[in-house]
Order: C-alpha cells, then sequence, then structure tokens
C-alpha cells in the first residue's frame, strides 16, 4: 500500500510537505508534537490546507482522540479524514474538544482567522511546533517554500574496501546565493544516525567532494553502507541538488558512478535490468522516510506483468536493505526488463551488478502514471522534425561494445514506436535501423557494433553518437517520455558501465509544451552549461559531448570547455567545434595538460558552456587498468 503523501504531479512540479514532515532534525518534534495530541484529546483538527492525511502516513494518529475534523472549502465535505465525517470550520464553534489541532505551517494568520469562533480555553497546536530553525531558511515568511527544502540523498558506502565520493559545485552563487551551507546527516544500513554536520561553501562557484573514507575517519563511524542525506541552506534560482556519485575500490578494480536522485519519491520506477547469466543484481532500497516500510510495500514484476512479487520485511525509518532481484524473480534474465512498486518510499533507487570481472552501479527511472498518450506528437514533424530525442555515446567500437535497451516508462506505454539514428563524430548519419512498434513487455536488447558490421562498419573503429527517436512509419502512438538503457563493455577487461535517461526536444526555437527544455530559465533551452567532474590522480575523466538536433540548427556549435580550480576561479579555457548531429570524446588531461591539473586542486572541475546550442554529457574516469565508468552529465 502506498503513502499517502502528495511528491511530484505534472502540473505543480515537485511539493515540498513532505520534505517538511520527514526531515531529520523535525522527526523527534513531530513525535512530541504527536504524544502532546494524545494526551490532550479530544483533539478536533482542522485541516485548511488538505493535508492531515500526509502528516499521519509519517506519524500515526492512533493513539490520539479525534472528535472532529473541519475544512475550509464547501467542495471538501462528504469526505471522511481519520474516520470522521468532514464539516465546515465556520461549525466549530460548537466542538466539545479539549484542543484545536491547526495543520498547517505559517499559522499564525489561519488561527486568527477562527480564534473568535473558539470555545474559550480550548488549546491551540499547530504544525509550527515541528519547523527547522529559522538560521536554516532561505524563505522565513513562506516555510513550505523549495528554497527552503533543496535536500536529497545520496546512496553512501564505506565498507569492505569500497569507499564513495559525492561531487559537486556551488552553482548556487551563479544565481546570487551567499553563505551556502550544507547540513548533511549520515545514516547506516538500519536507519540509525552516524553523524550529522554542517560544510559551509566559499562564496564563488567552487566544487566540492563529501569522500566516505574522510567522513569515516572524522566520525569515526566505523564501517557503514546507507545514505547521506543532504540539505543545502541559503540558495537561490535552482532547488535541486545535484551531484555526481562515484564508487571505487582499493584494488582499482571497481569504477563506477552515478549521480543524484530525484528527490521526489515515486510510486513507480521502471528500467530495472534482470541479471545476465554470472550476474547478481542487488536493488537498494533506502527508506527516504521516518517511518517504517511495511512488508509487502515494495514489489518487483516483469515489466508487462501484473504478477508482483512482494518483499515481506519490514524497512526501519532510514534505512537500506539490499534486494537480491535474482532471488526473488528468479526466472528473468538479461534483456527482460523489471518494475518496481515503491510506493513512494524511496527516491530513485540505485542498483548494482556484479560479475566475475566487476562491480558497477546505475539507477532506475520515474516511472510515470500521470502521463497521457498525445497523438499530437506523431503529426508534429514540420513543426518539430526528428521531435523527442535520446542521445548516447557511440564508444570506439574497436575497444567497446555498444548496447541500447529500449525501457518503457509510463503506464500508459503498450508500445514503443521507434527506430535507431546512428552518426559519426562529424555528423553524418551512417545507420537508421527501425525497431517498430515494440510492446510494452519486449526484451530487445541490440548491439550497436553488430548492426554496424551489417552495413560494412566492420573493418572501421566508428566513433560518434547513437539517437532513440519515435518512428511512426508504421503506426504507434507516443507521450513523449522516451527512456533507455545504455551499456558499454570493454572488450580487452570485460569491465561493464551503463546508464539510462530520456528524451528531450532540443535545438529548435518553436516550443511543444515546456521543449526544448533550459538548464535554467524558461524553455526554449538553446544553450548549454554542464557541470564535468574530474577524477582524482591517477584517473584521468573523459566526457562525450553530443549536438544533437530535432531539426536543422547552427551548423556548428561553439563551445567553451573552463577549467575551474578547487577556488571556483578560471584557470583555462578552450573552444571547440562540434557539427550538428556530431559529437565529441574528449580526453580531460590530454585537453588541458597535466600541468594545469597539478595547480588546479582536488575539488577541480570543468564547465561546459554554449550560448548558442544546447549539448547533451557524458562522462566517465579511467584507470588504465581496464576499469572505467560512464554515466551522464548534468546541467544547471
Amino acid at each position: 500500500m502506498s503513502l499517502e503523501i502528495s511528491t511530484y504531479s505534472k502540473t505543480s512540479g515537485g511539493e515540498c510537505l513532505f520534505k517538511a514532515l520527514g526531515h531529520p532534525l523535525v522527526v523527534s518534534q513531530f513525535q512530541a508534537l504527536v504524544r502532546e495530541l494524545e494526551n490532550s484529546g479530544p483533539v478536533a483538527i482542522y485541516d485548511p490546507k488538505d493535508v492531515v492525511s500526509s502528516v499521519a502516513a509519517f506519524y500515526s494518529f492512533e493513539s490520539v482522540t479525534v472528535s472532529d475534523v473541519y475544512v475550509q472549502q464547501i467542495e471538501k465535505l462528504r469526505r471522511t479524514i481519520l474516520n470522521q465525517r468532514v464539516q465546515l470550520v465556520s461549525d466549530i464553534v460548537s466542538t466539545h474538544a479539549k484542543t484545536i489541532f491547526v495543520v498547517a505551517f505559517d499559522s499564525e494568520r489561519l488561527v486568527r482567522q477562527i480564534e473568535h469562533l473558539l470555545p474559550k480555553g480550548v488549546k491551540v497546536l499547530t504544525l509550527d511546533a515541528a519547523r527547522l530553525p529559522e538560521d536554516m531558511l532561505t524563505n522565513k515568511k513562506n516555510y513550505l517554500s523549495s528554497l527552503n527544502f533543496a535536500t536529497n540523498f545520496a546512496f553512501f558506502r564505506d565498507e569492505g574496501g569500497f569507499h564513495t565520493r559525492l561531487v559537486s559545485s556551488n552553482y548556487w552563487f551563479g544565481y546570487g546565493s551567499c553563505s551556502v551551507r550544507l547540513w548533511l546527516c549520515l545514516f547506516d544500513q538500519k536507519g540509525n544516525e552516524l553523524a550529522s554536520w554542517i560544510e559551509r561553501l566559499p562564496d564563488s562557484a567552487a566544487g566540492f567532494a563529501i569522500d566516505s573514507e574522510q567522513i569515516r575517519k572524522t566520525y569515526d563511524t566505523g564501517p557503514f553502507t546507507g545514505q547521506l542525506f543532504i540539505h543545502v541552506l541559503n540558495v537561490s534560482g535552482h532547488d535541486v541538488v545535484k551531484y555526481a556519485l562515484d564508487v571505487y575500490d582499493d584494488d582499482g578494480n571497481i569504477l563506477s558512478c552515478t549521480h543524484d536522485a530525484n528527490a521526489w519519491p515515486a510510486e513507480l520506477y521502471a528500467g530495472l535490468p534482470a541479471p545476465a547469466a554470472g550476474e547478481r543484481v542487488t536493488l537498494w532500497l533506502q527508506n527516504s522516510h521516518p517511518t517504517k516500510i511495511p512488508s509487502s510495500s515494495i514489489g518487483l514484476n516483469r515489466m508487462g506483468s501484473r504478477d508482483v512479487f512482494w518483499f515481506e520485511k519490514d524497512i526501519a525509518p532510514f534505512a537500506s536493505h539490499g534486494l537480491d532481484v535474482g532471488a526473488l524473480l528468479p526466472d528473468l534474465s538479461w534483456p527482460e526488463q523489471i518494475e518496481v512498486q515503491a510506493g513512494k518510499y524511496m527516491v530513485r533507487p540505485r542498483y548494482e551488478v556484479e560479475n566475475r570481472v566487476n562491480k558497477r552501479i546505475a539507477h532506475v527511472n520515474v516511472e510515470r502514471s500521470d502521463l497521457a498518450l498525445d497523438k499530437e506528437i506523431a503529426k508534429l514533424g514540420n513543426f518539430i522534425g526528428k521531435g523527442f530525442i535520446l542521445p548516447a555515446p557511440l564508444m570506439p567500437t574497436e575497444s567497446f561494445e555498444n548496447v541500447v535497451l529500449p525501457t518503457p516508462m509510463s503506464t500508459k506505454q503498450v508500445e514503443l514506436p521507434t527506430k535507431l539514428l546512428v552518426y559519426d563524430a562529424e555528423g553524418r548519419e551512417i545507420l537508421v535501423h527501425p525497431l517498430g512498434r515494440l510492446p510494452r513487455d519486449h526484451a530487445t536488447a541490440l548491439s550497436l557494433n553488430e548492426l554496424l558490421q551489417e552495413v560494412g562498419h566492420h573493418k572501421s573503429n566508428v566513433c560518434g553518437h547513437f539517437e532513440v527517436v519515435y518512428d511512426f512509419s508504421a503506426g504507434g502512438e507516443a507521450d513523449g517520455w522516451l527512456h533507455a538503457l545504455f551499456r558499454y563493455e570493454d572488450h580487452s577487461s570485460g569491465h561493464v558501465a551503463e546508464t539510462s535517461f530520456g528524451s528531450h526536444i532540443f535545438n529548435i526555437p518553436v516550443t511543444y509544451y515546456n521543449e526544448p527544455q533550459s538548464y535554467g530559465g524558461p524553455p526554449p533551452g538553446l544553450s548549454t552549461k554542464l557541470y564535468l567532474r574530474l577524477g582524482v590522480a591517477p584517473l584521468d575523466t573523459f566526457c562525450v559531448l553530443i549536438y544533437p538536433a530535432s531539426a536543422k540548427w547552427r551548423e556548428q556549435s561553439n563551445t567553451t570547455l573552463t577549467l575551474m580550480d578547487s577556488t571556483g576561479a578560471a584557470i583555462a579555457a578552450k573552444n571547440i567545434e562540434i557539427p550538428c548531429s556530431g559529437s565529441r570524446l574528449i580526453y580531460i588531461e590530454e585537453f588541458f595538460g597535466s600541468d594545469l591539473f597539478n595547480l588546479a586542486g582536488a575539488t577541480c572541475y570543468v564547465q561546459v558552456r554554449d550560448t548558442n546550442c544546447r549539448l547533451f554529457g557524458y562522462h566517465g574516469l579511467i584507470n588504465g587498468r581496464g576499469a572505467f565508468s560512464l554515466d551522464h552529465m548534468f546541467g544547471f
């Protein structure tokens, strides 16, 4: 059964109430508030914002004696809340309750509106009894402002020779923020708090890193596998906490990366691969809330099947559990794919794939239940050209196997009418491969290497990018939420990396709803600002910058790569040109020279900027011993 909370909607975007209710710093305050309600009954509840069910989802009201429930909106009448038939607040004058619980933050105005209706001597309690400290609020006038809750979770581990390193930059400084701070809280696998602390960021565009080894030494935590809660304070311009997360081991055999979670827990996730022969797939179930995940609340099913297999154990508040996917679904194997019934208990979960060569980390994606099929997409070719594009690197075929698995990512998608387009680095189309109308339950993983061999590229080392796009030549419908998983294997070492993403409209001057999206500001998105994290020596960093275009756009990009040192100062910049529909594979140390990196410092990074084109990028690390990582970059 799902949590009765609102997290994200197509119309309102991300919501903040559940963050305000579940922030680790206020859990004890809410528990104290509920105890006070238990001891102050009978209690009349006034719910002007329609949020009491969300509060009760986190903090049980079973022991609270509720006499009445009042609402403000007439249209809310005839509902039942907490087993009480709701009444209008104008009738609160007749209540026999000893306590009125006004279920709202910033409640002073709401209480003042009804105080003359309240019986004499009645006690008034509100959600303001469980607020964050004032010095943690950016917008003190509106407690539920998204700027007050720029939060996220990260998978975090330092155990058994494995380590994690979270890196990002103070991109809020570019929006005018000063005195930005990080409030951090580390939970172990059982959900116990191991440490909490504050880190202050300089008033500059400096990079920062949170290293599990250093945290373990500083706070004497001992080994741990759990999650790190991140709250960024004093932000402006951007309320989403973005980061890259590297996973590595002491022996240099493991090198993998992922990135920030969606901060809004979802009902469903998809794109979880079933294990191939010799593989173990572990899905990390990480509770994002201060209430337990009850047994049989998380389930897995083969994509397209209604037969759900439930995980039959409780997961404690803020705890983590590594679920062996193969043990729960023993009859599935790659390239079959799995849907996660998540019940809004987790932000976007990570999964790990382990084989005889390496261990790699990636994430599933939000499966939308609020999207409808859009019949107009198939008719918009004259306006949006190729329309929605999902671009990915074609790593040099002489060295890497390149595999793509289209993944249904909304409940309305019963088929995926798609095709593959492959371009070399100069933007020349070298392959068109229709996939037809893939059914929702398909298990079709395609090797780009094999497809290229079939059209005569078996003797050449091809490097560039490919695109998954809609293909309505045989009919079909779409919803604009096209996703795929991309898997890369080093021919020599056998090391594998994988990543996934969704489609966008790229580089056209008109808009279709909110597309082309922008990294900042309203659409259309016709510019680029990407963050490229850099590996710590002896690791080298590479990136693949792709210039996708739904229709013909500028012939060449005018792209600047700027090396930012650890203080946030630019110490070098180089320009490159990427042909329309082309790409560039860049090894950063070779690009800038090793001498500059010695000056740049441990938290240096590269900013990729283009004011005329929206690029899409992927980044990775290599250690010179066959281990590598690969994931998509983020913009801000």
